[in-house]
């Protein structure tokens, strides 16, 4: 009989809630569930749609091994499980016309980042080290740079982000924060040596080049790059449609580009976190 189960580097590596703690956190009039585990310097995992699911617990829980201790808000979704399609439709719908994403605004100073920024801080005032990181993705990718507006934030990640959703060309070359938020971070990149880390996959309509040619413009050698190769025929046989650098697209192999993109993010968090 042959054996059908998957190679274990043929999958997205996956975790469930187990070791995870969970407890409300409230600021600036917003209240959510926020996931906790390991012991480290803090770093802020904001799930990607549909939610904190098994691949999100995956890299929550690979952070966690690395050393950090992951605090994982849950903004949207139900948290340890895979939704199905429809219910990830429904859930996409309900944050796309929520006032505190303001996802198809322009120049957006969005509310929920004031409450990432508190989550940071409280984050910061209870592990080592001499600040956080914050990881954001897909339709937080751009939180976590909005983030970095609060001086604990020491390593923003901007996994894939994809707000303001790139309907129109201005949209496309939104930074996906304010004006006046990114003047904030680049401030801290003069005065202070703040550096973020951005991922995407070449092809993906959803985070359009443009936005990256805008931040790189406005970071310059801060911003640092990983783009991998999602053309058709590509080197590695990603879909067109490849998303999720860092969680998605992982495969556990040594030379996979989304498995050695991940691994940059980790070393990222220990060369600014660990110091």
């Amino acid at each position: 009989m042959s054996d059908s189960r998957q190679p274990l580097d043929s999958t997205a590596p996956e975790a469930d809630l187990s070791g995870w703690a969970c407890a409300p956190f409230s600021a600036f009039g917003f209240t959510y569930d926020v996931y906790r585990k390991g012991t480290g310097p803090g770093v802020v995992l904001i799930p990607e749609m549909p939610g904190l699911d098994p691949v999100s617990l995956g890299l929550g829980n690979h952070l966690v091994d690395n050393g950090f201790a992951v605090a994982a808000p849950s903004l949207f979704g139900k948290p340890g499980i895979h939704m199905t399609r429809l219910d990830a439709v429904v859930t996409m719908v309900r944050a796309c016309v929520a006032r505190e994403f303001a996802a198809f605004a322009t120049n957006a100073n969005r509310p929920v980042t004031q409450y990432l920024r508190a989550l940071a801080r409280d984050l910061n005032d209870n592990t080592p080290g001499p600040g956080v990181g914050v990881i954001g993705q897909c339709f937080t990718g751009g939180f976590a740079l909005a983030a970095a507006v609060d001086d604990s934030v020491l390593a923003p990640v901007l996994g894939q982000p994809s707000l303001p959703i790139p309907i129109t060309a201005s949209r496309r070359r939104d930074p996906g924060l304010s004006d006046h938020e990114l003047a904030v971070v680049e401030k801290r990149v003069a005065e202070e040596g703040l550096c973020a880390l951005g991922l995407r996959f070449t092809n993906d309509w959803w985070v359009p080049a443009e936005r990256f040619k805008t931040l790189k413009e406005r970071l310059g050698e801060a911003f640092e790059v990983i783009e991998i190769e999602s053309h058709e025929g590509n080197l590695h046989g990603f879909k067109s449609s490849a998303h999720s650098v860092a969680t998605r697209e992982v495969r556990n192999r040594e030379g996979h580009p989304a498995f050695e993109a991940r691994q940059r993010v980790v070393a990222f968090l220990n060369e600014r976190l660990k110091p």
